[in-house]
């Protein structure tokens, strides 16, 4: 072997056995906010690459089973395309995944989110995706029963956004980041609990868009 593939190898070795690890209380608190997505950040690209970690499923339910400490908190949309914990590369006890339609806030992900924070982890991501089908219907004025009111909570997005075109690929992603954002100034003014804590540096909140088509995450400018 070529000496300077020696320490490439080994740094592989080590980031691949770092990912597989399981969640403790001690690896949760020794955490920092950046530290947390840097490690959603390379989930992703392991995902996207094909890549994905070994999972010990069986010995990761053996593990957990007498408590969890996940280091994120992820508010995405129901959508059946976008499991967080696999496009993550992320394992059972890593990460609490709070899903919804359009991923829109209200009291109960609130909640949801504060007891997240409350537990220990270091990050929340709002995450929306490509060709949203709740966006779709609040560009199209869908009325359906209690989907009514949840898409009317998307429809300042589609003002922000200033587009109208649910056929428009551009414009239903253009809307789903700006509803990422609204969904984020959501959090900060409904939750003076998660908004300390943000402040403090204790918590990083953050956005970010599924790519539907590639399985890349893009994390939002701050």
């Amino acid at each position: 072997m070529k000496l300077w593939l020696a320490p490439l190898l080994v740094s592989l070795c080590l980031s691949a056995g770092l990912a597989g690890a399981q969640q403790t209380k001690e690896s949760q608190s020794a955490l920092t906010p950046d530290a947390a997505l840097t490690r959603l950040k390379e989930g992703n690209a392991r995902f996207a690459g094909n890549a994905p970690t070994s999972h010990d499923w069986a010995k990761s339910v053996a593990a957990t089973a007498g408590g969890q400490y996940p280091f994120a908190a992820v508010l995405s949309c129901m959508d059946s395309r976008v499991p967080v914990e696999i496009v993550f590369d992320q394992g059972i006890g890593d990460v609490f995944s709070v899903r919804v339609a359009g991923n829109v806030v209200d009291d109960d992900d609130l909640g949801s989110l504060e007891y997240a924070a409350h537990v220990g982890v270091k990050l929340i991501v709002v995450m929306g995706h490509t060709k949203c089908g709740a966006v779709k219907g609040a560009l199209d004025d869908v009325e359906l029963g209690n989907l009514t009111g949840l898409l009317g909570k998307i429809k300042p997005s589609v003002s922000a956004a200033k587009c109208n075109d649910s056929h428009a690929d551009a414009c239903v992603d253009a809307v789903a980041t700006e509803n990422v954002r609204e969904s984020m100034r959501e959090i900060r003014a409904r939750s003076p609990l998660l908004a300390k804590d943000i402040e403090a540096g204790k918590l990083e909140l953050v956005g970010a868009i599924y790519d539907v088509s590639t399985g890349k995450v893009t994390f939002l400018s701050k």
